[in-house]
């Protein structure tokens, strides 16, 4: 009776305290909108509190967060796996383009453990324009199962109105919410339209988050741990000038 009771509680302090801390935070990537044929392109990983901007050191990371799969597919569909290295708050990679058009950055991580009753799986993406937009600029270029995106993410301004487009499953995500994090920390919760579309317009210049999370009803077992929900979370950044 004991021994039960001692899980009851060991349960409720996981989810009341641990569950919190893990869902404030988000993996996100940093790029330039736009990069040059045979010019190396950074790209920074980042986890932590965008609203806050509370990022963890990439020592700190929880569980296997690290061992991420990061990949940037062309504007010709050819994809190419990256390394990625550690430094002090971030992690970092290159690629260096070589056609024009826009090249999709992905990042997915399922994490190993299982938290409360959910399996959670981080999603993010970039993109990033080189010479021209004629191909490759579409959310369909993304391969994770749950994405957001914006055709024009490179000439964002502010007092501009900005539309992006949600997806989940290979489906645009119609009716979905969407949050909006500016760089002063402010948030907004918008819904996609029928067509999966989003808007806002930014007042402040710097570094927009937009997130978008899903949550399936499903139970099976993960690494020897039962769970009843998977939780996925896509991030994707917009630079406003």
């Amino acid at each position: 009776m004991k021994s039960n009771t001692l899980k009851t509680l060991t349960f409720l302090f996981l989810m009341l305290f641990a569950a919190p801390q893990i869902f404030a935070h988000a993996l996100w990537i940093e790029t330039k909108a736009t990069g040059t044929k045979g010019k190396a392109q950074e790209i920074s990983i980042y986890f932590g509190e965008f609203s806050d901007n509370d990022i963890t050191k990439a020592d700190k990371w929880f569980s296997d967060l690290k061992d991420f799969t990061l990949i940037v597919i062309s504007p010709s569909k050819k994809e190419t796996k990256l390394t990625s290295k550690a430094l002090d708050n971030k992690y970092q990679a290159f690629f260096t383009p070589t056609e024009d058009g826009v090249y999709t950055i992905v990042m997915q991580h399922t994490v190993k453990d299982v938290y409360g009753t959910m399996k959670l799986d981080y999603n993010s993406s970039a993109t990033v324009v080189v010479g021209n937009k004629t191909a490759g600029n579409t959310i369909a270029s993304n391969t994770n199962k749950i994405a957001v995106f914006s055709e024009n993410a490179d000439v964002a301004k502010k007092d501009t109105k900005i539309t992006g487009v949600a997806s989940y499953d290979g489906a645009i995500a119609k009716e979905a919410k969407i949050k909006v994090i500016a760089p002063n920390g402010w948030e907004k919760e918008l819904w996609t339209n029928y067509k999966g579309e989003f808007s806002f317009t930014p007042i402040w210049s710097g570094n927009y988050m937009v997130e978008y999370a899903h949550t399936d009803k499903a139970s099976g077992e993960h690494n020897g741990k039962k769970y009843d929900e998977i939780w996925k979370m896509a991030t994707y950044q917009i630079v406003v000038k």
